[in-house]
């Protein structure tokens, strides 16, 4: 059962609240108009300047429209893993091919690219059809983890699926539950689906950064246990920015 949160950023300002709100990870990256493409190297120096101790994956997507690589992609792929590969904890990424299958030679080669950092195989997956033998394609290549919505648009519309994907998964990959997660309906994913982990931006409708009220309420419900460590931390925070007399 999940009891791990990963809120994904698409700026700096929203990773540096997931960090400070207590997120156990977070998945970086830019335009979510595009589903999410490579961050600028910079975003990640400034996320571990502050926030040393919080694990970082990085998005490894050079472009929108599709998850279609040629050879040259494949290639400048490659080389943003290693640009980032010095403070990175992992990556996000995924190749499919024109038939819309898992793309096992080109994802491997990126996998092998990130070792020994891990590899999550990111939402392509939920443009595949058959899911039973795409989890085994997925698994083939190395990656560690698999960010699914079950094939729809939403988690919430794929409980039935997310469970199916984590009772095959078991012990052999993870299961990131993702697609329209927040804090009203966190619980029954986490409970029905058992996925490992829960995946959310935490925006909430007309903004653009994720919303630190969003998610401690879902830390609240994904990681019950550790509220009293993210609370000691706040307190340590606001000790610290308190105004000292003169």
């Amino acid at each position: 059962m999940a009891d791990q949160l990963e809120i994904c950023c698409f700026n700096l300002e929203s990773a540096l609240i997931a960090a400070r709100e207590g997120a156990h990870r977070i998945e970086l990256c830019q335009h979510p108009e595009l589903q999410g493409t490579t961050p600028p190297r910079e975003w990640l120096i400034a996320i571990k300047d502050e926030y040393p101790e919080i694990p970082v994956f990085i998005m490894i997507r050079p472009r929108g429209r599709n998850f279609v690589y040629g050879p040259s992609e494949i290639q400048q792929m490659k080389d943003c893993i290693e640009s980032f590969k010095d403070i990175a904890d992992g990556f996000v990424t995924g190749c499919l091919t024109e038939m819309k299958e898992v793309d096992i030679p080109k994802t491997t080669e990126l996998v092998q690219a990130a070792a020994p950092l891990p590899c999550t195989f990111h939402k392509a997956f939920d443009e595949i059809y058959f899911h039973h033998r795409a989890l085994e394609d997925v698994i083939s290549t190395g990656c560690s983890a698999l960010l699914t919505s079950g094939g729809e648009k939403t988690a919430a519309e794929a409980t039935d699926s997310l469970k199916t994907l984590v009772a095959r998964a078991i012990g052999r990959i993870d299961i990131i539950a993702a697609g329209g997660i927040r804090a009203d309906n966190v619980d029954l994913i986490k409970d029905y689906s058992e996925a490992q982990w829960i995946h959310s931006s935490a925006i909430r409708e007309g903004s653009s950064i994720a919303d630190a009220d969003e998610i401690k309420a879902m830390l609240k419900v994904v990681d019950p246990m550790g509220q009293g460590e993210r609370d000691m931390a706040a307190m340590e925070r606001d000790l610290l920015t308190f105004p000292k007399k003169e």
